[in-house]
């Protein structure tokens, strides 16, 4: 006989897992204020290879409304400075010869609308993943009657599926709120 607890485990893990990318994707849009996320997808040539800017400068953010970037090593400001141009981070950055310094503008309305309809978007796929993870987990269950378990035992397991969706299900709105709540506030 097939452990209902084994898919119950699984569907959670899988659900723990779409959390945690929305929660990754939602870090990475600007909301107004600094964050260093927003520099994770700049890649910095670096010794022949492209390298994350992480990894070759220290990033932080000394107030709400900047960034501060000290390169490890001095040759490598223009090349960061470059990165940071050509990426989608859509800052402009000013270097004075020893660190570069991001001033984060504040939003304009519309800009705030479209970050807030981006997060919906990644809150939709959030939810997409769940859904997709119950149904999984509830079509091996009802695999598993032709396997010998009991309908009465797998309905209850089912029951149990839709609970663990229901709570992550939850789990995504509160996250996209939040997010849109920090978005919208001037």
């Amino acid at each position: 006989m097939v452990d209902t607890k084994q898919f119950v485990k699984a569907v959670e893990s899988k659900m723990t897992d779409a959390i945690h990318h929305l929660d990754d994707q939602l870090s990475h849009i600007r909301a107004g204020k600094a964050n260093p996320k927003i520099l994770d997808g700049v890649k910095v040539p670096y010794y022949g290879s492209l390298v994350p800017l992480s990894n070759v400068a220290t990033v932080s953010t000394p107030d709400a409304k900047t960034i501060i970037i000290t390169p490890w090593e001095k040759p490598l400001i223009k090349e960061i400075e470059k990165a940071i141009m050509n990426s989608e981070v859509g800052i402009t950055p000013e270097n004075n010869g020893e660190l570069i310094r991001l001033g984060i503008p504040p939003l304009t309305e519309e800009r705030r609308r479209t970050l807030a309809r981006q997060s919906k978007q990644e809150a939709e796929n959030a939810k997409i993943s769940v859904r997709n993870a119950r149904r999984d987990a509830i079509e091996q269950l009802k695999k598993s009657i032709k396997e010998g378990m009991p309908e009465d035992v797998e309905k209850d397991a089912e029951g149990e599926v839709q609970k663990i969706h229901d709570k992550f299900i939850k789990q995504v709105d509160e996250l996209y709120a939040a997010k849109e709540k920090e978005i919208m506030t001037v």
